[in-house]
């Protein structure tokens, strides 16, 4: 009987293992016109340079920056003045916000010298401290002058100047240009590990499994695994410009150049948010 019992224990237990799938939580298709939905995105605005250097001023609820079109959301950059800025973006943020699970974004990339596309989440709750101690993860970064190179990054450490990064670096392939046709990148965040996956195939993984101390300043943290064990929400965004740029690499944009970006644009198909149930 004990021997009975314990096989169909087993048994169903391996039935439930089988039985475990990703299941969708969240999505956003981008369907109809106008502005994303208010339900679900909010704008980040400002001119500042967000550290960064950067270039542009995100602006709210202007459908030259934002709208929906096609089934996608389009975010364009636009060559105007704005506070002292030569350059328009737009900044959204979802009002959702989620620990692990399995985040998919279909998207094609804009072209053209020092536009920076980023689909990327950040916490929702500073729990550890500010930038970077509280985490950022970096789904997909891309250089609009390599348009056949991505990559994904998080952030952790310590509290700015004390914070550090690491990631997949640059990673190229060869006779794909991002910018050309709808691509699907996809995070997937357990407790022990984020992977990173570009159409379906792995590219990157990060053990979340030890101490993200930095060893500079004060250590934020108490345990494994954190900064990455609390809800974070996604940000998409286009900027132009800044320290992504080294002048030494990259040069400098002239307002001229920009005037003749071939694709200043980025179309976002889908973001979908599972849970694996």
């Amino acid at each position: 009987m004990k021997i009975y019992v314990a096989f169909i224990i087993l048994v169903s237990s391996f039935g439930s293992l089988l039985a475990a799938s990703w299941v969708k939580v969240w999505e956003d298709e981008f369907d109809g016109t106008g502005l994303p939905n208010a339900a679900d995105w909010t704008y980040q605005t400002g001119c500042d340079g967000w550290g960064n250097n950067e270039l542009e001023c995100y602006v709210a609820s202007q459908t030259k920056n934002s709208r929906r079109e096609n089934g996608s959301l389009v975010i364009d950059v636009v060559v105007e003045e704005s506070n002292g800025k030569h350059y328009t973006s737009a900044r959204l943020n979802s009002k959702h916000a989620w620990t692990y699970g399995k985040f998919e974004i279909r998207a094609k990339l804009p072209k053209g010298k020092h536009l920076w596309p980023a689909i990327w989440m950040m916490p929702k709750d500073s729990a550890y401290g500010g930038w970077a101690a509280s985490g950022e993860i970096d789904i997909m970064e891309y250089r609009g002058e390599r348009t056949d190179t991505i990559l994904g990054t998080i952030h952790y450490g310590g509290a700015w100047p004390n914070n550090v990064n690491s990631g997949s670096g640059d990673l190229k392939y060869a006779n794909t240009d991002f910018s050309a046709g709808f691509h699907t990148f996809a995070l997937e965040w357990s407790e022990n590990e984020m992977i990173w996956y570009l159409d379906g195939t792995k590219i990157h993984t990060e053990n979340l499994n030890r101490s993200f101390y930095s060893g500079k300043g004060t250590n934020p943290y108490t345990a494994n695994r954190q900064p990455f064990d609390k809800d974070f929400y996604f940000i998409l965004n286009i900027a132009v410009g800044g320290n992504f740029f080294p002048e030494a690499t990259f040069g400098t944009l002239a307002v001229d150049e920009a005037k003749k970006w071939a694709k200043p644009t980025m179309e976002i198909d889908f973001v979908r948010v599972s849970k694996y149930q």
